[in-house]
Formats: structure tokens, C-alpha cells, sequence
């Protein structure tokens, strides 16, 4: 058996994701030029549809900034020889990793107030901002459990030479250990951020206007069903067409980094 026919399915399939790559958006293309009022009625909504996936961008980026400044304080935390410090952060990791990101989206939207008081001024809490406190705290969770696997890998040699060069815990874990946590916890980081991106359709339950609410405004709006079935795969189409490209890098550094 030769190389070329042991790489061959290999080859197969990764030309079967590319074309299932640019299948879908050209599947919504097709369909709406062949009807030209169905395709003159999503072009009319496509505006309104991309602010709603701006708001899901927007969401999922300010998510994963708040979840890993708080993921990689607590996944060290959870280190510390402290236990009055230690075990209430365990407890928060072992319960919101597990929790589902719709309970906390509605938690944090009923618990916070809808405005807040600032100097005697009353200011909006808007609801994309309670979204996003909803999804940051399960990828803290996520994430604090990454740097803490991503720390317990540098081996403990490391450590002690760092202590016997004169440098402090402190020094040696902001100096010597994260930077090369930051290599090791990039792919599962990754993966956190694609999964969070996903779960921003779920603001929609909370009055959200994002993409899958502007989707159903404009299907209740037009009152076709041909159109509600292409408003909704545009809908896939476009988490698929963001999400996909994170998938692939994410594999090819997972790779790069065992090779290595």
C-alpha cells in the first residue's frame, strides 16, 4: 500500500468540510434567486439581520474578555495552598461548569436591575450586557479549569530551578510558567470561545435583539413560510460560517503544538 492511498481519505474528508464550507451560504443564494420576490425580501432583512449577528459578535467577544480575566485568576486560585481561598473558588468551578448557559442567562437577567443608580443619575442595565455576565461566568469556569490543567503541566523541575535562580513563587508563575500555559491552553481556549459564540442565540429568549431574534421579526414580519426556512438557515448559515474557520485553526494549533 502506497503513501498516496494512505493519505487519501484523508484528503477526502478535509475536501468534504471545505466544500460543506461554502455549501450552506451558497445553498441560501440559490434558493432565493430562484424565487426573485423571496430573494428581493431577504435582501430587504439582510440590514437588519447583520445587526443582529453584530450584536452575537459583540456578545460572545466581551464573554470570553470578562471569562478569561476571571477564568485565569480563578484557575490559579485553585492552586493555592490557602483553603479559605481554594475552596469556594473549586465550588465555583464545579458548579457553573455544569450549569446550563440558558438558566444563568435568565439568572443574571432577573437577579440584576434593569437600571442603575449613579451619582442620583438613573442608568440602563441594558439586556445584552446581563447576556453577557450570563455566558462569561460558565467560560470563567471553563477557562479557570484550562489554566489550572495548563500550570499543573509545566513540570515541577521548572519550578525549582526558578527558585534556585533567586526568583519568587510570584516571579516564576508570572515570568516562567503562564507563557507557556498561554501555548498549551490556546486550542481548549479556543474551543470555549466557539461555544460561547453559539450560545449568544440564546440572548433571544431574553428580549436580546441578535441574530436569531431579528430572524424571527422578520419571519413574523413577512409571513411566508419559504422565507422563514431561508431566514433561519441564514441564521445557521452564518454561526457555521464563523464558527467553522475556529474549529480548523483550533485542530491545526492542537497539531502544531503535539508535534512540537
Amino acid at each position: 500500500m502506497t503513501a498516496a492511498t494512505l493519505f487519501q481519505p484523508r484528503r477526502s474528508s478535509k475536501i468534504l468540510r471545505n466544500v460543506g464550507f461554502v455549501a450552506l451560504p451558497l445553498l441560501v443564494l440559490v434558493w432565493s434567486l430562484a424565487d426573485l420576490t423571496l430573494g428581493r425580501e431577504l435582501l430587504e432583512w439582510i440590514p437588519y439581520l447583520a445587526s443582529g449577528f453584530a450584536m452575537n459578535i459583540l456578545i460572545a467577544l466581551c464573554a470570553m474578555v470578562l471569562g478569561t480575566l476571571v477564568g485565569v485568576l480563578f484557575g490559579i486560585l485553585e492552586l493555592v495552598p490557602y483553603r479559605l481561598l481554594r475552596y469556594p473558588v473549586v465550588a465555583y468551578v464545579q458548579i457553573f461548569r455544569n450549569a446550563p448557559h440558558l438558566v444563568l442567562i435568565f439568572a443574571t437577567t432577573y437577579i440584576f436591575p434593569f437600571e442603575i443608580v449613579v451619582f442620583g443619575n438613573y442608568l440602563p442595565f441594558p439586556d445584552w450586557v446581563k447576556a453577557v455576565i450570563g455566558l462569561a461566568i460558565p467560560a470563567s469556569a471553563y477557562i479557570a479549569e484550562i489554566t489550572r490543567g495548563a500550570i499543573l503541566s509545566i513540570p515541577t523541575t521548572q519550578w525549582e530551578a526558578a527558585k534556585g535562580l533567586g526568583f519568587s513563587r510570584n516571579q516564576t508563575l508570572r515570568r516562567i510558567i503562564l507563557p507557556q500555559c498561554l501555548r498549551r491552553s490556546l486550542p481548549p481556549w479556543m474551543n470555549v470561545a466557539a461555544s460561547i459564540t453559539m450560545g449568544t442565540a440564546l440572548a433571544s429568549l431574553v428580549g436580546v435583539h441578535e441574530l436569531l431574534h431579528a430572524a424571527t421579526d422578520a419571519s413574523t414580519a413577512v409571513r411566508r413560510l419559504d422565507f422563514t426556512v431561508i431566514a433561519y438557515i441564514v441564521v445557521m448559515a452564518a454561526f457555521f460560517t464563523l464558527c467553522y474557520p475556529i474549529a480548523r485553526l483550533t485542530r491545526r494549533l492542537e497539531r502544531r503544538f503535539n508535534a512540537a
